[in-house]
């Protein structure tokens, strides 16, 4: 993340993202697949590390092999195989969706996970109960711990979209686009961008 200024001096905190080249490599229709959409791929991949059945789809849509494959909705303006789109689809003032995985957490306590407030304050005898969860469940009936309780567990690495955040800045001669907040995921990982 960084920030940028606005027209009225106000700090925005941002995220710039690469978004492009993407070639077509596919474009589906409703009488041969049921239903429409456009094929986008992504970050060119080496021939070594790509399988064969992907080398004749990439080689039939004219273009080198790639590592990220998405499919979209169609698009407005009607796209072939091996058209390029690039960040110009965007423009400022646009909101977009951004999909992406969010960073994995590992095995996290309660408070981190979530937002216990621990046993409270350390009276009475409280020994290294600060962030423990507390009572689970019932008694004698039902004799179980209900199933979706809140409990410790494996945190993040999860499939997230953050909505309505909007374009800043569009650098199309470097394939950037700048939008306002966060998104999910380290850095250098892939994002999906929905208008």
């Amino acid at each position: 993340m960084t920030s940028i200024f606005n027209a009225d001096g106000k700090n925005i905190p941002c995220t710039v993202i690469e978004a492009g080249p993407c070639v077509v490599t596919q474009v589906k229709t409703a009488e041969k697949d049921g239903y429409e959409s456009v094929q986008l791929s992504y970050d060119e991949a080496k021939e070594k590390n790509t399988t064969q059945p992907l080398k004749g789809h990439f080689k039939k849509a004219g273009t080198t092999p790639k590592r990220k494959l998405v499919e979209f909705a169609p698009f407005e303006d009607s796209l072939n195989l091996g058209d390029t789109v690039t960040v110009d689809i965007f423009s400022e003032g646009d909101f977009v969706d951004v999909v992406g995985t969010s960073k994995g957490k590992g095995h996290q306590g309660v408070v981190k996970r979530h937002g216990f407030g621990g046993v409270g304050g350390q009276t009475h005898g409280q020994h290294n109960r600060m962030r423990a969860p507390g009572s689970l469940g019932a008694s004698s009936y039902p004799s179980r711990v209900f199933k979706g309780m809140r409990m410790a567990g494996r945190m993040g690495g999860d499939r997230v979209k953050i909505q309505n955040l909007q374009v800043l800045k569009v650098y199309a001669d470097q394939n950037l686009l700048v939008v306002s907040g966060s998104v999910p995921g380290a850095k250098g990982s892939y994002v999906i961008l929905d208008k």
